[in-house]
């Protein structure tokens, strides 16, 4: 049923664009928003892309001004975390806080840093090292002042490692789900027989949006719900159940990413993340689903997903090298 709501995506990645679908699925008015106006797929009727800088508050608040909910789905670059999120966050703030509308932040678990395996919950303390954490921590603390100040409402929705249809750039992405059709190697890191907790995409996406219908899951941060958390092998086993065809894995230890690091830049900030893959990585939810219920995917269905997804990629990818050559 449509509420004719406004909501605002800011962002066209992979979770942006897992927020648009589901807003969609609930009937809201949406628009999409990223520094090009353009995005690479057909967008549902009705929804609309906009180009607007996000570090503008000007361009922000003129795009927002009848706007519901934002959510904030766009990052930096991954290896300039540090220097480029924490501007990012206070133009968006400074934008939305000359509007109406409230903003639901798509946030990560890196804030917390190594905690020996422990499950992982919302009540630990911000105690990350490393410069990503500490970037993560910066934004979440920018977020939360501002609501307690008065200036925006404000609530984030914290996942795992994420899957899913369109997700590339992940540790359970294309690195994975594509070498598991093409028959490469799945570049991995850690010991794939520990507990690690991944979640579908289609399921943060929901999460988030349904944190936007309430008004009591304002001014704090959730963690989303996952599906069962298995071991990383546990995981593969279960892609190669649904491709008919087995994983071949090169695994690589914390060394070995340093040496592979001094030559190529992602690959050498995955060093300083080495421990969510060296110990158990059990990410509880039970605070979310006490408040607002769960809805999680099992694995297996998500995996389906997202392996149908990556088929029909790789058979695009093939037709457009096919069309250069």
């Amino acid at each position: 049923m449509a509420d004719n709501s406004l909501n605002v995506v800011l962002g066209s990645g992979p979770v942006g664009l897992a927020v648009m679908d589901e807003l969609v699925a609930r009937g809201r008015r949406v628009i999409m928003v990223n520094r090009s106006g353009k995005v690479k797929e057909t967008l549902p009727v009705g929804v609309t892309v906009s180009k607007v800088d996000a570090l503008d508050p000007v361009q922000l608040a003129a795009l927002c001004a009848d706007a519901d909910v934002v959510f904030q789905c766009a990052q930096p670059a991954y290896t300039e975390w540090p220097e480029k999120f924490p501007p990012l966050i206070a133009a968006i703030i400074e934008g939305i806080s000359r509007t109406n509308a409230r903003l639901v932040m798509a946030d990560n678990l890196y804030m917390y840093g190594p905690i020996d395996g422990k499950p992982i919950h919302e009540d630990l303390p911000h105690a990350a090292p490393t410069r990503k954490g500490r970037a993560r921590t910066q934004v979440a603390k920018m977020i939360i002042d501002a609501h307690k100040a008065g200036k925006i409402q404000a609530t984030m929705g914290r996942a795992s490692d994420f899957y899913g249809p369109r997700v590339i750039d992940s540790a359970m992405g294309e690195i994975v789900f594509e070498a598991a059709l093409t028959g490469k190697a799945a570049n991995l890191m850690g010991n794939l027989d520990l507990p690690h907790t991944y979640t579908y995409i289609r399921d943060f996406a929901w999460a988030l949006v349904e944190l936007s219908e309430h008004t009591d899951a304002f001014g704090r941060a959730w963690h989303v719900p996952s599906a069962e958390t298995i071991s990383t092998k546990k995981f593969l086993t279960l892609i190669e159940d649904e491709t008919g065809r087995p994983i071949k894995t090169v695994v690589a230890n914390r060394f070995m990413l340093r040496v592979i690091g001094l030559f190529n830049p992602m690959i050498r900030e995955f060093v300083e993340m080495y421990y969510e893959f060296g110990e158990p990585f059990l990410v509880e939810h039970n605070q979310f689903v006490a408040h607002f219920g769960a809805h999680t995917t099992p694995h297996p269905e998500a995996i389906r997903a997202t392996v149908e997804w990556y088929r029909a990629h790789v058979d695009a990818e093939a037709a457009q090298e096919a069309v250069a050559m």
